[in-house]
């Protein structure tokens, strides 16, 4: 018995030992983990991104950035399109297997050659391997389309290579996780296909390259690779078109027109749909710069390809641009995408729709055009609560203030149009009277809107005016002026109205007092003297009822 009452006594002893070295470790583990700095968290964070990004931030030495970044990459650069002019100019001299296997066994030696560098200097070494990459696409694209090395006549089998090489590209960077293959990559094999003609068949590898680069964009949520690929792909377009021009007599050239808008229309899908998928991943900057390049891109190269075919087109093509911006800010909503994103596609919308008045109006028409673009602009922003959308339709409305020339039949109408305008859009579609509660914050925007229609009624009754008495126009203006200022309770009104005043009375003193007949002086001072009196008293009524 005293045998097993000492086993058991040991066993208790060596449990309770084990308890208590338990929880020491676990002790140990908790003061290690809080004296260990926290890793942050960065899905999908290139591995040779730089160490700049979550270091300390120190001076940067700018001869040693442009030695090593720099010249790095115009290096390969250069390389990858020396080499493709000399398979373009100096390939068709050798055999057809002679050709295939000597682009590839050069591509392979440089990207051999990459991965080797990368060993001992890893982003060095990965941007000599990303040229390999892009110089095998060349290869493959070449052997269907440059004609001293072709030896694939299928455009369809060569279209199928092409996208089969786009598709080992992103598997190979993603892999990597490496942005800087995948950027240079990319970047080489967008514009090696412009160093020879461009048609239908290099948009459509560009278009490969581009779906490619948004890979990384919904995927990865990288910048640089797709922002890239989106300015490739809009340049090749451009050379397309500047080289193309307009088809030779007899060829149809509604064809060309419809190709050209359905690659740009593809663009502009490719890269909406790709920055609406997650849009709450990316950060704002990123997303704006996408929506704003892709609009100028589209806009400016489909009015382009439209006027130059057809003028009469251009209003429909600007519509329907006009009409994918607000449903891609309708899109953009659904996703909860941050407001500044919904902003700027509605914004977009409401310029598109400006910039399409002057091919389908003009004279009043487009004037009046303009007038109700800005007005349904500034009062739809306060549906959406989008001062951005705001600030365009007042813009709007300056333009087509501005536009308001003299001569223009019915003047007097557009300007009664745009006093209107501008004062429903600063007070966001309701005219507040007085009994009413106090009008929101003065703002910055609140000026804006009251010297637009300020300098409207003042060219209203301006217009209105004898040669000899303009400066009682103004002073006209600025009594009316001031009377919307009382009418809605909002200063700035009453502000531009004195400003008016102050021109008006200085024009008084220093032209007209000397140069009026008596008959006009009577009647300026009278009248001044009267509207003066009567704004001071409504000064003094409220100051009154005030106190």
């Amino acid at each position: 018995m005293s045998d097993e009452g000492e086993g058991q006594d040991l066993r208790d002893t060596v449990k309770r030992l084990e308890a208590t070295v338990a929880a020491l470790e676990t002790r140990l583990a908790k003061v290690e983990a809080r004296e260990a700095p926290r890793p942050v968290a960065a899905p999908a964070v290139p591995v040779d991104a730089p160490a700049v990004s979550v270091a300390a931030p120190e001076q940067r030495d700018l001869e040693a950035h442009v030695g090593t970044y720099w010249l790095s990459r115009l290096g390969i650069v250069a390389l990858i399109i020396g080499i493709a002019y000399l398979i373009t100019y100096h390939f068709g001299e050798l055999g057809v297997l002679a050709r295939v296997g000597a682009g590839y066994l050069l591509s392979a030696g440089l990207g051999a050659f990459g991965l080797w560098l990368a060993r001992k200097h890893q982003l060095f070494g990965r941007i000599v391997f990303g040229g390999g990459l892009a110089l095998a696409y060349f290869v493959t694209y070449a052997l269907h389309f440059i004609p001293a090395v072709r030896v694939i006549d299928s455009e369809v089998l060569a279209l199928v290579l092409l996208a089969a090489f786009v598709v080992a590209i992103v598997t190979i960077a993603h892999r990597m996780q490496s942005e800087t293959v995948a950027g240079i990559a990319l970047f080489l094999g967008l514009h090696t296909g412009m160093l020879s003609d461009i048609t239908a068949f290099t948009l459509l590898s560009t278009t490969l390259l581009a779906a490619g680069a948004l890979f990384f964009l919904v995927r990865n949520r990288w910048v640089i690779v797709p922002l890239s690929s989106l300015v490739a792909v809009y340049s090749t377009h451009v050379v397309w078109a500047v080289r193309t021009g307009h088809m030779a007599p007899g060829a149809p050239e509604d064809d060309r027109l419809f190709l050209s808008l359905g690659f740009l229309a593809l663009y502009f899908l490719l890269f909406s749909v790709a920055l609406l998928v997650r849009p709450r991943d990316l950060p704002l900057r990123a997303s704006l710069a996408f929506t704003l390049l892709n609009w100028v891109g589209l806009t400016s190269l489909g009015a382009y390809e439209v006027s130059q075919e057809q003028d009469s087109r251009l209003f429909t093509f600007l519509l329907v641009v006009a009409l994918a911006h607000g449903a891609a800010a309708a899109v953009a909503r659904l996703q909860r995408a941050p407001v500044g994103l919904t902003h700027a596609y509605l914004a977009l919308t409401a310029v598109t729709l400006a910039l399409a008045m002057p091919a389908r109006y003009d004279d009043v028409a487009l004037v009046a055009a303009w007038t109700v673009t800005g007005l349904v602009a500034g009062l739809a922003a306060r549906g959406v609560e989008s001062p951005v959308l705001r600030g365009v339709g007042v813009l709007i409305l300056y333009v087509a203030l501005g536009a308001c020339e003299w001569e223009t039949p019915g003047r007097l109408t557009l300007l009664i149009g745009l006093v209107v305008a501008f004062v429903l859009v600063e007070r966001g579609g309701t005219v507040r009277v007085a009994g009413l509660p106090e009008p929101e914050a003065r703002t910055p925007f609140t000026a804006i809107c009251a010297v637009g229609a300020g300098l409207a009624l003042v060219a209203l009754v301006g217009a209105r005016m004898p040669g000899g008495l303009v400066t009682l126009g103004w002073v006209i203006a600025a009594f009316l002026l001031f009377g919307v200022g009382f009418t809605v309770r909002e200063r700035w009104y009453r502000l531009a109205a004195l400003a008016v005043l102050g021109l008006a009375l200085g024009r008084l003193v220093l032209v007209d007092v000397a140069k009026l007949p008596p008959d006009q002086r009577v009647i300026t001072f009278i009248l001044l003297g009267v509207m003066l009196l009567v704004i001071s008293y409504t000064y003094t009524r409220l100051r009154d009822r005030r106190g």
